[in-house]
């Protein structure tokens, strides 16, 4: 096995567990034509993208979906079947109590708001790992697994029914687990200079590979990117997420991590990675600009049909709450049953709104469905 990655070793009850090697990698990481090329356009990319938000009449909107977006997908890679438009209607309490695989979602995106509030205040750090992890889990699938604390038991990657002797992949046993996410919390702070885009690469490989909780480490593995970009002021607000291309790509994704692990094959894995920076860095601007201009186009159809203050307020609320009733207009807006049925009608004449409920005649629900569509891709 090439050591430059780490190296097995054996545990002395029948397996060996694999116990990764500090970063950077030794050698270096080669730089060749192709690496430049594809950091080049990431860094690019992502600049783009930050710098879309500036143009946004309210980026927080945009950024609420976005987030909802990515909490879908990767709890989709995890095995949910949960919709984007069942995720929209979350002020259902008593509908997500009933669907885990709503609740799971909805606990990533409690997960996200809550580690940026702390980044405020706190880096990231093993402790802020651990906080985290402790929302992501509580009350779903896993939650049963210590969240928010380290692995005390040696956990395995593999099919399912595999044992020890036959997973895949054994992560590093506890005290070598423990040691090496140290490690991990030294490099994040290191003060050598990597490429960023390069660095977060390499933090998200090497804490896959660490395994550190019996659950959720990879949806733990892909907000720690969002987390780490936002910490160094790379991105201004967290519009990166790379689960739509490692479920896309699930297959390379996996091997691209197997094959550093087992061949030291980090250039290979790092261009993976920068290239999906770039697809999706650009997808997100271009549904941004997409945004953008639908936003633009029913403003002026409110003003051509002069409807008034309150249809303006709609618009904007429907960019944070896309499938809406009409009781939620009456408490948003403090308006009467009647007036927030005309606005919702008025919407459903210039082609907005869409009842989703056509067969029920109390306790309808409208879908700002041009919105969907666009924010939609990738969580089917």
């Amino acid at each position: 096995m090439n050591t430059r990655s780490g190296r097995y070793i054996d545990t002395g009850v029948g397996y060996k567990s694999f116990v990764p090697s500090t970063l950077p990698p030794d050698p270096p990481i080669k730089m060749d034509s192709e690496m430049q090329t594809l950091l080049s356009m990431a860094d690019r990319k992502l600049g783009r993208l930050d710098g879309i938000t500036e143009i946004l009449p309210n980026p927080d909107l945009f950024v609420a979906m976005y987030v909802k977006k990515e909490a879908l997908i990767s709890s989709q890679i995890e095995g949910t079947q949960a919709s984007l438009v069942d995720i929209l209607d979350t002020d259902n309490t008593e509908g997500i109590e009933k669907n885990n695989d709503i609740a799971d979602v909805v606990n990533y995106v409690a997960a996200m708001d809550y580690g940026l509030k702390r980044l405020e205040t706190l880096p990231i750090s093993l402790r802020l790992i651990r906080e985290i992890h402790a929302k992501l889990i509580k009350g779903v699938r896993g939650s049963t697994k210590n969240p928010g604390e380290f692995r005390k038991t040696q956990n395995w990657i593999g099919p399912k029914g595999c044992t020890l002797q036959t997973a895949s992949f054994v992560p590093p046993s506890v005290p070598n687990m423990i040691d090496s996410m140290s490690d991990l919390e030294n490099f994040i702070h290191n003060d050598e200079y990597i490429p960023p885009l390069l660095k977060i690469a390499m933090i998200h490989a090497q804490f896959e590979t660490i395994h550190p909780f019996l659950d959720g480490n990879g949806r733990m593995g892909r907000l720690l990117i969002t987390f780490w970009l936002c910490e160094q002021k790379i991105l201004s607000q967290p519009l990166l997420y790379l689960s739509y291309y490692f479920k896309k790509n699930r297959t390379e994704y996996y091997d691209r991590l197997m094959d550093v692990r087992f061949k030291g094959a980090w250039e290979e894995w790092i261009k993976f990675f920068l290239n999906g920076v770039a697809e999706v860095a650009d997808e997100a601007t271009q549904t941004a600009k997409r945004i953008l201009e639908l936003k633009e186009d029913i403003s002026h159809k409110i003003a051509d049909e002069s409807m008034g203050n309150n249809a303006q307020r709609l618009l904007d609320y429907l960019f944070y709450s896309p499938v809406i009733t009409r009781n939620d207009i009456v408490e948003k807006f403090g308006i009467s049953s009647p007036t927030a049925g005309d606005l919702i009608e008025s919407f459903c004449n210039i082609g907005v709104l869409k009842d989703v409920t056509p067969d029920k005649k109390r306790y309808k629900k409208f879908s700002f469905s041009n919105y969907i569509e666009i924010i939609t891709p990738g969580t089917d």
